[in-house]
This record gives C-alpha cells, sequence and structure tokens, in this order.
C-alpha cells in the first residue's frame, strides 16, 4: 500500500509498546510504512519505537492514555506531520477487571473503563483521524475484536461486551463511511500479557502475536470488503 504521490503511508497504531501492537508495527515498518505509535507506558513504548525505527521508519512515539481526547488529537496531529493518516488500528485494550471475574463481581468501574478504552476511546479516535482517513486514497481503519464478543464465555461478559459494542460500531462506520476499508478483527489465541492477566492459571501454549500478524498484512494487501474477519481463517487461507 503506497500513496499515488509517493509518498509512503501512515498509521496510527494505539497499544503499540508491546504484543500485537508492537508486532504489526514493526511489520509496517518494514514495509515502508511511517508510524504513530501509542501506549501508557513511556519506558516500552520508547523501547518499541527504537526497534521500528530500526527498519528505516519514520517513527512518533507518544506515551498516553487513549481515552484522553488531547492524547487522541495529539495522534493525529502527528501522522499529518508524517502526511496524513491511510489506516488508524485500535488495538488498545482493557479487561475490565484483573484477573477476569463473573458478572456478579465485575466492578462497575471495571466496566466503564473497558468500554472507555475499547469502544469510545476508538471512536473517538477515528472521528479525530476522519477527515484525513476520507482524504486518503486507501483510508483504513482496523479495530481489534474478540471471540468473547460473540461466543458467551464465563467472566468474559465485561470486556466481551466491550468488543461487541466496538464490533457493532465498526459494522455502522462501515455503512456510512462506504470509501473506507472497516475490518474488526478477531486475532484469535495469542500468548500476550493481556491474556496472561486475563486468566493467570491458563498457561497452556499459544501462538506469538508475530504469528497472526500475517493475517493483517494479508488484509492491507489484498483490500477486501469491509466487514468482520478472523485472523486464523486468513492465516488457513494463504
Amino acid at each position: 500500500m503506497t500513496r499515488e504521490t509517493g509518498v509512503m503511508p501512515v498509521a496510527i497504531i494505539t497499544g503499540a509498546s508491546k504484543g500485537l501492537g508492537r508486532a504489526l508495527a514493526e511489520a509496517l515498518a518494514g514495509r515502508g510504512w511511517d508510524l504513530v505509535l501509542d501506549a501508557r507506558g513511556g519506558r516500552a513504548l520508547a523501547e518499541a519505537a527504537r526497534a521500528v525505527a530500526g527498519y528505516g521508519a519514520r517513527v512518533e512515539a507518544l506515551p498516553g492514555d487513549v481515552t484522553d481526547a488531547g492524547h487522541r488529537a495529539a495522534l493525529v496531529r502527528a501522522a499529518r506531520g508524517f502526511g496524513g493518516v491511510d489506516l488508524v488500528v485500535h488495538n488498545a485494550s482493557a479487561l475490565g477487571a484483573e484477573p477476569l471475574r463473573r458478572l456478579a463481581e465485575l466492578p462497575l468501574e471495571g466496566l466503564r473503563r473497558a468500554l472507555e478504552v475499547n469502544t469510545v476511546a476508538a471512536l473517538g479516535l477515528v472521528r479525530e483521524a476522519l477527515p484525513w482517513l476520507r482524504g486518503s486514497a486507501e483510508g483504513t481503519v482496523i479495530t481489534l475484536s474478540s471471540d468473547a464478543a460473540e461466543e458467551a464465555y464465563e467472566t468474559w461478559g465485561g470486556y466481551g461486551a466491550s468488543k461487541a459494542a466496538l464490533d457493532q460500531l465498526a459494522a455502522v462506520l462501515a455503512v456510512e463511511e462506504p470509501w473506507l476499508r472497516v475490518w474488526a478483527v478477531d486475532p484469535g489465541d495469542m500468548a500476550t500479557d493481556l491474556y496472561a492477566a486475563a486468566v493467570p492459571e491458563d498457561d497452556s501454549p499459544r501462538p506469538a502475536p508475530a504469528d497472526v500478524v500475517p493475517a493483517f498484512v494479508r488484509l492491507l494487501d489484498e483490500r477486501p470488503a469491509s466487514g468482520r474477519y478472523s485472523a486464523p481463517s486468513l492465516l488457513e487461507a494463504r
């Protein structure tokens, strides 16, 4: 994916200091993307930015909280400094409780946090970037879904509800903005800190985030219709 003008495309990736966000940032940097990266932890984000810059990409790393409107605006300003916004990846996620709890014990403040990070912040960032996404020849939004958005798993109610709401926002955005590609992607099981915090007693082996990234690259290369996609299915069909 390159712009018609020859300027390299620009992506904003939230939750990019580790896990899938960092793995995707490194993959895109290796393919010539310029990147604006977000995470709450400044030290880990700076380390990720150094690794990404090693691929020759221009990188701006802005630590902050995606629930803060000022921070979201700063992310978009940084992308505009690189030439625009071609892709927004909302990867930042909050569980609502660590470890996860049944709904009868889920703190309502935790549920609010999950909704704010996983759903409200995603829409806020897209709205901030929308004028430039519309102006891109290949404007794209990727939201991170979960099978918990569709299946009723014990203790995953709060997190799953926030992801189900995010899926619906993505589906409606695709209808309202038909010139964009809007993909809600379920990455499947991964070995991440988020999952370890959710279910600390589960130590069964899971794929590394880098093993899932080719599914996202395939979407960007092939640009199928807007919709909800499963990374394992995309990988199996390669």
